[in-house]
C-alpha cells in the first residue's frame, strides 16, 4: 500500500481531521469515492457522452 504502514495512516487521518475539521469529513470522504469511482469508469473505457439536441433558434456554440 504505497509503503505506508499503520501508523503512517493515523498521523495522515490526525493531520486531516485537525486541518478540515470533523465535520466536513463525510463530505471529503463522499468526494473522494466518487472521484474513485469516476477514475475507475474512465480507466475501464465505459464513456457516458451526455448528448443534447440542438434547438433550431439557438445560436450555435464555438468553441
Amino acid at each position: 500500500m504505497f509503503g505506508f504502514g499503520m501508523p503512517e495512516l493515523i498521523v495522515i487521518l490526525i493531520i486531516v481531521l485537525v486541518v478540515f475539521g470533523a465535520g466536513r469529513l463525510p463530505e471529503i470522504g463522499g468526494a473522494l469515492g466518487k472521484s474513485i469511482r469516476n477514475f475507475k469508469k474512465a480507466s475501464e473505457g465505459k464513456e457516458e457522452i451526455e448528448i443534447k439536441p440542438q434547438k433550431k433558434d439557438e445560436p450555435k456554440k464555438d468553441a
